[in-house]
């Protein structure tokens, strides 16, 4: 006798519909809208460009958004640089000193005080934050006038010292790192290194900076660009031309040029626009090398984990 194998049943399989490519949905509106917002955010540093090549004259008789038959520059930077004695460098090198001393400081700052929110709990922490958060709504130039008075008691002004203090105090830098550090710094790893033995500061230092490090280049950014176009708060504290920044230096040209037709002021507009591209240079550049960490930074807690 033939044994008879039984097969099982085959099992049936349910067909998988096929996947359908994602649609690409356009949208005229958007698209228009964000072409508008695009040319109204490049249009003037295009301008910039154009009228950095142009002397004086082609300023006032040659198309604005485009290039004159005879541009110069070359010349108008190399005008800008020598003019007065070179002082155009000595305003960017303080203009440069302020901010990135300014920035790092400010940075540090707030990643401390924005750790010790996160981290820690102590007496009136919710006031103090809260407090904190109000601070971010009053504008600096509320502040210069009062600032000026208490640095006039302590003689800190016309000083280097006037226009770093006070931009080392940053509501919005603290605000960020205390987001930040909230899920960027697990409790299981401070537990750890106080088992091992390590005290606050080399936890701090060894262990928290490196894992807030996208989150200070954020603060570092914005800090230093604030700092960097600060008019107001050196307007009012700086008398001395040579401890002028980029802001109130390119602002007494300006001044020059209002009132010169002749002579030595006459070519004073051109070297105020050249000035006003290169001073653009260093903050762009910045951007550019510290991006992706700024985007990082700006993210964090926006997902909650």
């Amino acid at each position: 006798m033939t044994a008879l194998t039984s097969r099982p049943p085959a099992t049936r399989r349910r067909a998988t519909p096929p996947r359908k490519s994602p649609v690409k949905r356009r949208s005229t509106p958007l698209t228009i809208a964000m072409l508008a917002a695009l040319t109204y955010f490049l249009l003037p540093l295009f301008w910039l460009v154009v009228a950095s090549t142009k002397s004086t004259q082609d300023l006032f008789t040659t198309f604005g958004l485009w290039f004159s038959r005879t541009p110069r520059l070359l010349a108008n930077i190399q005008a800008t640089f020598t003019h007065d004695d070179g002082v155009f460098a000595h305003w960017l090198l303080n203009t440069v000193l302020y901010a990135v001393v300014s920035s790092f400081g400010a940075a540090l700052l707030a990643a401390c005080a924005g750790y010790g929110f996160a981290k820690f709990r102590f007496p009136g922490d919710r006031a103090a934050f809260n407090l904190v958060l109000g601070a971010i709504m009053v504008p600096a130039t509320a502040l210069a006038i009062p600032t000026y008075l208490l640095f006039a008691k302590v003689d800190l002004v016309n000083t280097p010292w006037a226009i770093i203090l006070p931009s080392l105090v940053s509501p919005f830098g603290l605000y960020l790192m205390r987001i930040y550090a909230q899920d960027a710094v697990p409790g299981s790893i401070l537990e750890a290194a106080r088992i091992d033995g390590a005290g606050e500061l080399k936890i701090f230092f060894r262990i928290v900076l490196r894992l807030l490090a996208p989150g200070l280049v954020t603060v570092v950014l914005f800090t230093l660009v604030s700092t960097w176009n600060n008019y107001f708060l050196p307007l009012i504290m700086l008398n001395d031309p040579s401890l002028y920044p980029v802001t109130v230096g390119l602002a007494s040209w300006a001044s020059q040029a209002v009132g010169g037709g002749s002579g030595a002021n006459s070519d004073m507009l051109a070297l105020v626009v050249t000035g006003s591209l290169l001073s653009v240079v260093p903050l762009v550049a910045a951007f550019l090398m510290l991006q992706r960490y700024w985007q990082s930074g700006l993210t964090s807690g926006g997902v909650k984990q």
